[in-house]
């Protein structure tokens, strides 16, 4: 991670199809393609790689969300319970529906943990969604029973994970709804892009519909076609599916470097006993783009933080301070400070923002650092790395 650092010729020659043949978009103009359809052809590939029925692509990450819940019927005043560790994209796309993120506690799987949804579902409820950050998952068994009965949708954010595969499942294909982005720093880029990916063929219709102004595209004559639905355009353009089709093709090379890379990092610093690792669920396996670990407390987390940007060893987070990712930083959502006035059931939904708390959360966050896995690594600089690692985390120590 990210597929950007294996750029080569396959990707050079799907992109300059598109550009040969001059068509960037999607839909219609069949008669100058000369059979090349990208986004048509990658969906394909995602439904085989992922092993799901359908696959529909979308502009980005935050749209495949977005869409996926609107799928779901969620809608004005539903609330859709998610963690309080993620990108600030989560609950960006469930607000553009009208609808309330409820932010929970995450356990050491550094996803949702299922107690917590409990205890946060209300009448109001519509859908769970876990979001498999960094490369791991949820205890998807546990928040799939608790949906089953509740009668709620659960809406996977794979977005970080990719790859990954639960009780030989890949993630994003196990609840009712996935969602992936192909953003520029993901395993696999379109530059950006993402994808909704379900088995319900009625939601794969409707998703056809959905992102692109609710055309239903039956028939050669685009302007003839009927709209059963309000849409949006959420239509990804030829030249970013082009260079999905080629990043996809290479998914199982690039999963496999990234288990090369983790395994070596891991082992290097297992030795000391201090470190601990993530828990990921029985039957799970990691997509390995991220290595996570925890350290005894936060000071000496904050101190190895610090200790590994002064060895440079770069792209390793430590999301208690950051801005992005975690709840502690976000004072944009809990003060909801916007553009436009948002609607009475959001603003009085997430008023619990103001009091609530997350320790748990708060104790796995801010002993834990996340080290991005790079592609481009040779087997040398690995391990170079990994020495510098366990350096700076004896001497914080």
């Amino acid at each position: 991670m990210p597929g950007f650092e294996r750029f080569g010729d396959l990707e050079r020659k799907e992109v300059q199809d598109v550009l040969d043949n001059g068509v960037l978009m999607r839909y219609g103009f069949d008669a100058m393609r000369n059979g090349h359809y990208k986004a048509q052809s990658l969906e394909s590939e995602l439904q085989d790689t992922l092993q799901v029925k359908h696959a529909q692509l979308v502009t980005n990450g935050t749209a495949a969300v977005s869409v996926a819940l609107a799928l779901a019927g969620v809608g004005a005043g539903d609330e859709v319970i998610m963690p309080c560790f993620t990108f600030v994209a989560s609950f960006e796309a469930i607000m553009m529906l009208g609808a309330v993120p409820v932010l929970v506690d995450i356990d050491d799987t550094l996803t949702l943990d299922p107690d917590a949804v409990k205890q946060a579902i209300t009448s109001k409820t519509k859908a769970v969604m876990p979001v498999h950050m960094c490369g791991s998952m949820a205890d998807l068994d546990a928040l799939k029973a608790i949906c089953d009965a509740n009668n709620l949708k659960l809406v996977e954010d794979a977005c970080q994970a990719i790859g990954g595969t639960y009780k030989g499942k890949y993630l994003g294909t196990y609840g009712d709804l996935g969602c992936f982005s192909f953003d520029f720093v993901k395993t696999m880029t379109c530059g950006e892009g993402g994808a909704v990916v379900t088995n319900n063929s009625v939601y794969a219709k409707n998703a056809d519909l959905f992102t692109d102004h609710g055309h239903d595209h039956i028939g050669n004559d685009r302007g003839a076609e009927s709209h059963p639905y309000l849409g949006y355009n959420f239509r990804i353009s030829e030249l970013s599916a082009a260079v999905g089709l080629a990043q996809v093709r290479r998914l199982e090379e690039f999963i496999g470097v990234q288990k090369k890379n983790y395994t070596i990092l891991r082992e290097a610093l297992s030795v000391i006993p201090e470190v601990t690792f993530r828990t990921v669920p029985e039957g799970g396996e990691e997509s390995y783009a991220f290595l996570n670990f925890f350290l005894p407390n936060l000071e000496i987390t904050r101190k190895v933080s610090s200790l590994f940007k002064e060895k440079g060893v770069d792209v390793c987070f430590h999301y208690y301070d950051n801005n992005w990712h975690y709840i502690r930083k976000w004072e944009h959502l809990k003060d909801l400070k916007t553009l436009y006035p948002v609607s009475k059931e959001v603003k009085e939904g997430m008023a619990y923002l103001q009091h609530k708390t997350f320790e748990k959360s708060d104790h796995f966050i801010g002993r834990n650092i996340s080290c991005l896995i790079k592609l481009s690594w040779t087997e040398a600089q690995v391990k170079e790395r990994a020495q510098f690692m366990v350096e700076a985390i004896k001497n914080a120590l």
